[in-house]
């Protein structure tokens, strides 16, 4: 069976796994099929960009405590592997090193940093450059595998994105650079270039706590123009408007989760629904545990299973 649906899925703040997006993937494909979709048909991939910092994060602890008493360890590795990743997704690049590693492809990119080794690498590029070659080498990854599977002839997929708390920030600021910003040099693949982008799903978001560093607030450009090309001849336009859908699931207990239609008029015109949910079981649901809740949480799946069905019933 072909794939015809690309779901990227990229993690928030923590010393995340490679396999963190599975435990939602199994859920979401067993209620689509619960709806009467093909699970099958949808590629998931994760953007795990863990990694680029966990090495520096545990040699910091090590250094720290090794040199130093140092009590309530078990809140510091809390806050040097979580909160801290906020603070190092900075862009400080040397602009002309970030200019020439992000005008080639995420895979070239990749390269160039294994070949100058980690020392070198973390000189010459900065966490967030780092951050966004990861999710850009996530997305050619998920469309070889949609290649794969239905063919080079085949039109590109529509791509869902699905972010959690700092995750939300950064994919919103990688699609910002490869593709809405005026300086943008847009890959030439609309599938990598986040053109074919027709739903987006974020959870425990905390984008609202970045605007504080800006005066003119611009969200990503959303609804995607142009997407008629990626369905099938003849799909009304209508439609794929009523698929088209940027859902913000937050838990009014989680603190680092938020609202964004609050943000102002073009947060409101670009996000479809701010979704209030109760995330998690009893002794999390009601706390800022909740923050951590949200990927298997019947909530979200449920709503976001019936997006992905709606998705691929105009994909037939």
């Amino acid at each position: 069976m072909p794939y015809k649906l690309g779901v990227l899925v990229i993690h928030g703040m923590g010393s995340q796994e490679a396999d963190f997006v599975t435990p939602m993937e199994v859920e979401l494909k067993r209620r689509v099929g619960a709806l009467g979709g093909d699970p099958d048909e949808i590629c998931f991939c994760p953007a795990w960009w863990a990694p680029v910092l966990r090495e520096r994060q545990t040699d910091l602890l090590r250094r720290m405590q090794h040199e130093n008493e140092l009590d309530w360890m078990k809140m510091r590795r809390f806050v040097v592997h979580a909160l801290a990743d906020a603070i190092a997704y900075q862009d400080t690049a040397d602009r002309a090193v970030t200019e020439r590693i992000a005008s080639t492809s995420p895979l070239a990119a990749a390269s160039q940093i294994a070949a100058a080794g980690p020392g070198a690498a973390a000189g010459q590029i900065n966490v967030y450059q780092q951050v966004h070659v990861e999710i850009g080498k996530a997305m050619a990854t998920l469309r070889q595998h949609i290649r794969d599977s239905a063919g080079d002839d085949a039109p590109e997929a529509p791509l869902v994105v699905i972010a959690h708390s700092l995750g939300c920030h950064m994919i919103s600021n990688y699609i910002w650079d490869v593709r809405d910003s005026p300086e943008a040099n847009p890959p030439e693949n609309p599938f990598v270039g986040f053109r074919t982008l027709t739903s987006i799903v974020m959870m425990g978001c905390n984008i609202p706590l970045f605007t504080l560093a800006y005066t003119n607030l611009q969200p990503i450009r959303f609804p995607t123009p142009g997407l008629s090309p990626y369905f099938p001849a003849g799909t009304p336009a209508e439609a794929i408007v009523r698929v088209s859908k940027w859902l913000n699931f937050y838990d009014p207990d989680d603190v680092l989760g938020y609202p964004l239609r609050s943000l102002g008029d073009t947060f409101r015109e670009r996000v479809s629904e701010d979704v209030a949910v109760n995330a998690g079981g009893p002794l999390s649901t009601w706390n800022p545990l909740s923050h951590n809740q949200y990927w298997t949480d019947d909530d979200v799946t449920r709503p976001v299973a019936r997006l992905l069905h709606g998705i691929l019933e105009l994909l037939r």
